[in-house]
């Protein structure tokens, strides 16, 4: 308990959280969080209002902690109970490990991993990959021919790239992409929060960003992707990581995440961001109408839908190319 104890205060401490919160281990609430932006807010909201819905079960919400390393700490150390991750970065970042790709090898690796290290059970996919997004602007795709990561690379000495804080450090980030592409730029890059990536590439302040696959604003801001030639990015497909202890405390729990088995696919989660980034809705009114939707528009407490065929098997109808 002295270590556990200790957990919780480093983690509050490296979130910035101020206060210490409690330790959810053992408590009667579900405790759920989520890295620190749009999309992490919206899946946490979105299964905690899923959970409240479908059990019984009275859920605490510790959104926006952190980047991956905060939640994955947090989740190590008790101070939460689950919060949703994405395969590659549990295998590249958490695992620090580099192995044939393909969806499903990376699901099982990650699965029998977490497992074995830390306790945690990954649960089903929702259906859709975020992956990290090379972007440029559409002008600059249109006037030099740009398709693929590989087209930009003689063109980077004259660029500044711009990147979120992870990026830059992470294994599966800049330093690794740059080596993959023989990437030159001028100059080091520009260092900023994600969310501000997009616009200043639009703006002109950087040429070159790693943005997300599933955000909104790519489309608004007129941004190309180039395709990932050369397979430097292992999948990112998103589920819910949860502690042992929390489904053993929580009995109905398990069934209730696997019952969002490939319920969302890469358009509905670019169109949930859409609503957050550009329209300005509010992330929890989106969530809830979404769940509304996915119980066919009834309120109150609700039997989840029958769990789906696969369980967790990638390359499934419901996924989005």
């Amino acid at each position: 308990m002295a270590k556990l104890a200790a957990g919780c205060r480093l983690v509050a401490a490296l979130a910035g959280l101020g206060p210490l919160f409690a330790c959810s281990s053992g408590t009667s609430s579900l405790v759920i969080g989520s890295k620190n932006f749009t999309e992490q807010d919206l899946l946490g909201e979105l299964v905690a209002q899923w959970v409240e819905s479908t059990t019984e079960i009275r859920v605490d919400r510790r959104l926006h902690l952190g980047g991956t390393f905060i939640c994955h700490q947090a989740l190590v150390a008790g101070d939460i109970d689950m919060y949703v991750e994405y395969t590659g970065t549990a295998l590249s970042a958490i695992l620090e490990r580099d192995e044939p790709r393909s969806p499903q090898h990376v699901l099982d690796a990650v699965r029998r991993e977490y497992t074995r290290r830390f306790g945690l059970v990954w649960t089903e996919p929702f259906g859709f990959e975020n992956t990290f997004a090379i972007l440029v602007r559409g002008a600059t795709a249109d006037s030099l021919g740009l398709t693929s990561i590989s087209s930009a690379a003689d063109h980077t000495p004259g660029w500044t790239p711009g990147f979120g804080y992870e990026f830059v450090e992470r294994a599966d980030g800049f330093a690794g992409l740059a080596d993959r592409y023989d990437l030159k730029f001028a100059r080091s890059p520009r260092v900023m929060d994600l969310g501000l990536t997009y616009r200043a590439l639009a703006s002109g302040a950087v040429d070159l960003i790693a943005g997300n696959s599933t955000d909104g604003q790519i489309e608004l801001l007129d941004l190309r992707m180039l395709s990932d030639d050369r397979a430097y990015f292992p999948p990112y497909y998103a589920a819910p990581v949860v502690r042992e202890d929390a489904l053993e405390r929580f009995p109905g729990l398990r069934e209730t995440l696997r019952s969002l088995d490939a319920r969302i696919s890469t358009t509905d989660m670019r169109r949930l961001n859409r609503a957050v980034d550009v329209d300005g809705r509010d992330y929890r009114v989106v969530a809830r109408e979404w769940v509304a939707a996915a119980l066919d528009g009834t309120s109150g407490r609700n039997t989840p839908p029958a769990v789906r065929s696969g369980h967790g098997r990638i390359g499934n109808s419901r996924q989005s190319p």
